[in-house]
C-alpha cells in the first residue's frame, strides 16, 4: 500500500486538496494500491469551516486536527513541527504532500524530510520575490527540500529548473484550485446580500483586503478605500470584511452609502458574487486565479504577484499599493477597455487526475 499524508492548514488548502482526494479515491476504485491520510494542522481557525463546509465541497473531514493555531510565526511553526512529528511517527507514509505556501506547508515539509519521508509540493515554484511576505519564505524553504513538484505554470517550471531542480522532479499539471472552482461552479449559491441590496449582474464591485501592507497601516487603508469610492461611479461596493480589518475600519470611521461591509461569505456564496461582478478589487492571490478563469476583470492591490499568468493570460492587472494608481485602472474598466483574458494552459479541471497519475507512476517505480 502506497500511503500519502496530505497536509492542510487553512481554508484555501482544503479547496486545493479536495480534488486530489477525489482522484485518489477514484484510483482506489480502479484497484490501485494507494491511500491517503488527511492531516489538518489547525493553523487557521475559521468559523466558516463547519461541517457544512466539508459537505458542500465534498471534502472528507480530516483524520486528525493538530490544533496548532495562534502564536507568532516562530511559535506556530514550532507547534506544527512538534505535533506533526508525533503524527507522522505514529502513522508513517511513503510521501507527504503539501500544498500552497502557508506555515504548515513549510513546517510539515521539514518534519517529513527529517523523518526520511519524501515530500511533494503542489504549487511548487511560484515566486513573488518579495521576502517581506511570510508566504515567500515558506515557498523558498519548502521548495529547497522538496522531492517532487506539481506546478501551475511554465513560469514556475522555469524558476525551479534555474534553481537546479532536475526535469524528472517537475510535473506541470495545472491548478487544483481551478479543479474545485469548475466542479463547484454549478453549485454557486446566492448570498442574502444579493436580494438585500438589490444587486444585479455586472452592476457592482467585489472588494477584499487582508494583507498587512494594505490593512495595518491605517492611513493607507483609508486612502485606498477613499480612492475606490471616488472612482467607481455609482456602483455598490461589496466588501466581505475579516473581523480584524473590521475593527480597524470602525476605528477609522470609514463609511459610505455605496460601501457595504458584510460578514465573510462561504466559498459558494463568495464566488457567486465574483462571477457576476463588474470587477473584483483584491490583494489576494487565489482570487486573481478564480476571477481570471471566470473572465471577471481583477485589480490587484499589490506591488508583485506570484501568479504572473493571471496578468499575461488572465483578466488581472497589478495596480500596486499606491492608492493614486487606482484611478487609471478604474477609468479603463468603465470605458470598456479591459482585457478579455484567455485560457490558461492546463487550468482545465483535470489537474488532480494528472497529479494522481504521476503519484501512481511513482508507486509502480518505487
Amino acid at each position: 500500500m502506497y500511503k500519502i499524508t496530505i497536509i492542510a492548514g487553512a481554508r484555501p488548502n482544503f479547496m486545493k486538496i479536495a480534488p486530489i482526494i477525489h482522484a485518489i479515491q477514484k484510483a482506489k476504485q480502479d484497484n490501485i494500491d494507494i491511500d491517503y491520510r488527511l492531516v489538518h494542522t489547525g493553523q487557521h481557525y475559521d468559523k466558516n469551516m463547519s461541517g457544512s463546509f466539508f459537505e458542500q465541497l465534498e471534502i472528507p473531514k480530516p483524520h486528525v486536527n493538530l490544533e496548532c493555531s495562534g502564536g507568532t510565526q516562530a511559535e506556530q511553526t514550532a507547534a506544527i513541527m512538534i505535533s506533526f512529528e508525533k503524527e507522522l511517527m505514529a502513522n508513517p507514509a511513503n510521501l507527504v504532500l503539501v500544498v500552497g505556501d502557508v506555515t504548515s506547508t513549510m513546517a510539515c515539509a521539514l518534519v517529513a524530510q527529517k523523518l526520511h519521508t519524501k515530500v511533494a509540493h503542489v504549487e511548487g515554484g511560484i515566486r513573488s520575490d518579495d521576502w517581506s511576505m511570510p508566504e515567500e519564505i515558506n515557498r523558498l524553504v519548502t521548495d529547497s527540500i522538496t522531492n517532487y513538484f506539481f506546478t501551475t505554470s511554465e513560469t514556475a517550471n522555469k524558476t525551479l529548473k534555474e534553481s537546479g531542480v532536475k526535469d524528472n522532479q517537475v510535473f506541470f499539471v495545472g491548478n487544483t484550485m481551478i479543479d474545485t472552482l469548475l466542479k463547484q461552479r454549478p453549485n454557486f449559491k446566492q448570498p442574502k446580500v444579493w436580494d438585500d441590496l438589490g444587486l444585479s449582474n455586472k452592476n457592482y464591485i467585489v472588494m477584499t483586503l487582508h494583507r498587512p501592507a494594505n490593512v495595518d497601516e491605517e492611513s493607507q487603508l483609508k486612502d485606498m478605500i477613499d480612492e475606490i469610492i471616488a472612482n467607481t461611479q455609482d456602483l455598490p461596493l461589496i466588501f466581505p470584511v475579516h473581523p480584524r480589518t473590521a475593527k480597524i475600519l470602525e476605528r477609522l470611521n470609514v463609511s459610505h452609502p455605496r460601501l457595504h461591509m458584510v460578514e465573510p461569505l462561504s466559498y459558494l456564496e463568495f464566488n457567486f458574487l465574483v462571477e457576476r461582478a463588474k470587477a473584483v478589487i483584491t490583494d489576494s492571490g487565489g482570487i486573481t486565479e478564480e476571477a481570471s478563469v471566470m473572465r471577471v476583470p481583477c485589480l490587484t492591490l499589490r506591488d508583485n504577484t506570484e501568479r504572473p499568468e493571471t496578468i499575461t493570460l488572465g483578466t488581472n492587472e497589478l495596480v500596486g499599493t499606491n492608492p493614486k494608481n487606482l484611478k487609471q485602472y478604474l477609468n479603463k474598466l468603465f470605458e470598456g477597455n479591459w482585457k478579455k483574458g484567455q485560457d490558461i494552459p492546463l487550468w482545465d479541471g483535470n489537474t488532480a487526475l494528472r497529479i494522481v497519475d504521476s503519484l501512481t507512476t511513482m508507486l509502480l517505480n518505487d
